[in-house]
Formats: C-alpha cells, structure tokens, sequence
C-alpha cells in the first residue's frame, strides 16, 4: 500500500463510495407497454392462419423446384390456393406444416461451422494443439 500516496487513497475510496451511493439512489421504473397491431400479418381467421402456413411452405425451394419441374407456374400456385375450400387449404397447411418454411439447411452448416472455427481460435489462443485425423 505504500505505492500510492495516502492523499491518493483518500481521494479514491471518497469517488468510490460516492459512486455506490449514486447508484442506489437512481429508483428503477419497469412496467407493461400497450399492446398493439404490428400490420405485418392480419390473421384474422383460421383460414388467413392456413393460408399463411401453405404460402410459407411453398417458399422453400425444394417444393419451388418440384412445382417448377411439373410445369406449373407459381401464379397459377396463387390461384390455386385462393380459390381452395376452407376444408382442402387446412388439409394442405397441415400436411406441409412438417416442411420447413423458406429454408435449404445452409444458414445450420454455416452456424456448425463458424462454432468449429471458435474453438479451433480459442484453442490456438490457449496455446493448445489442434489435431485433426
């Protein structure tokens, strides 16, 4: 303790315990905020929540490309849907509710491999050897 002059000491331990005190008088505010329509998406029935769930599914580009090779256009898709009963479009949403909705799988292996390439970076920091066999 003798690095530091006792002016110094004082002086700090003085900042420190005003700091502490400034921070147990600011009172904290939490509460609820409004709930209110974001106009993103207007599910208003069970059949907006169908189409929804089949549009999504015929957005992924496995279901594009088969639809595509059959030679059917995707504004024909559109109509098709559209003009389906109540009945057939919840029959179809709950078929492709399995599919996932946009996605090929590529954003997964990206995420797989920038994890893989963290710990190879963080062992080579830790000066550790990585072996790969």
């Amino acid at each position: 303790m003798r690095m530091f002059p006792k002016p110094l000491r004082v002086w700090t331990a003085i900042l420190v315990v005003m700091c502490l005190t400034a921070l147990d008088i600011a009172p904290a505010a939490a509460g609820l905020t409004a709930s209110r329509t974001s106009g993103t998406t207007t599910i208003s029935s069970s059949r907006d929540a169908d189409m929804i769930v089949a549009q999504r599914a015929l957005e992924n580009k496995v279901v594009a490309q088969k639809l595509r090779d059959y030679g059917v256009a995707t504004d024909d898709v559109q109509l098709k849907l559209a003009s389906m009963s109540d009945q057939d479009l919840h029959t179809l949403a709950t078929a492709s509710r399995g599919l996932p909705s946009g996605g090929d799988g590529t954003g997964a292996i990206i995420g797989v491999l920038v994890v893989i390439i963290l710990v190879i970076v963080v062992l080579r920091l830790m000066n550790r050897e990585v072996v790969v066999r």
